[in-house]
């Protein structure tokens, strides 16, 4: 099975599938922070596109962080995964609460990520989503809707590795659909990656500020 020493070897495999958008004005790629920022700056230089963030947070179950009961993203979207949701009997209000904390955090990172740079135009554009893999997809599918509501011209997600049914998802999720691996059983993002350490706060802002440079130069 496909594995990648790291994020930003992972990025370079990813661009030889979208070369099809290589040197285009009409394509952004908009990367889903923090893990997807370092693999969306290799696709963007190779490609010579511009890049920039979409911020997601997952809604973890209270107790069991790391399970998505859903996803909220940028522009007041919100996709919950009911099978969690009515498996686990998690109320409406017990998902208010964590939507409203992880809502907090999402500002937080959208002004320390991107400071006074506006947000990107999507409208009429060829959009790349780019995360460093797809596990439950609650996420991305909530990137994907919400970029939608502001009228590309396509949707493209793109990433490294992915969980088969997740991919397979995305079929009817997306536009289009680019996922390297698809391992199974999958064990998790993390599980394709020789180096999965997690990328700070600053490696976010200086990716985003070499990724404005080189489209500047």
């Amino acid at each position: 099975m496909l594995r990648f020493k790291n994020r930003e070897d992972a990025g370079k495999r990813l661009a030889d599938e979208l070369t099809e958008y290589a040197n285009r004005n009409d394509v952004i790629i908009l990367a889903l922070p923090r893990g997807g920022v370092p693999v969306a700056y290799e696709v963007a230089k190779k490609l010579e596109v511009p890049m920039d963030i979409f911020l997601v947070r997952k809604l973890g179950v209270p107790g069991q962080e790391e399970l998505a009961m859903g996803a909220i993203a940028s522009g007041g979207v919100e996709v919950l995964n009911e099978d969690i949701v009515q498996s686990l009997g998690i109320s409406r209000s017990t998902i208010d609460k964590v939507a409203e904390k992880e809502h907090r955090e999402l500002e937080r990172r959208e002004k320390s990520y991107r400071g006074d740079r506006p947000k990107p135009g999507i409208k009429d554009k060829h959009v790349i989503l780019i995360d460093d893999g797809l596990a439950t997809g609650a996420s991305m599918r909530s990137a994907v809707r919400a970029v939608r509501s502001w009228n590309p011209a396509e949707v493209i997600v793109a990433v490294p590795t992915s969980a088969p049914d997740t991919c397979k998802l995305f079929e009817y999720e997306a536009d289009s659909i680019v996922c390297l691996s698809t391992p199974e059983p999958f064990y998790g993002v993390g599980a394709w990656y020789e180096d999965f350490s997690q990328t700070t706060d600053k490696e976010v802002s200086d990716l985003l500020e070499k990724a404005e440079n080189l489209i500047k130069g």
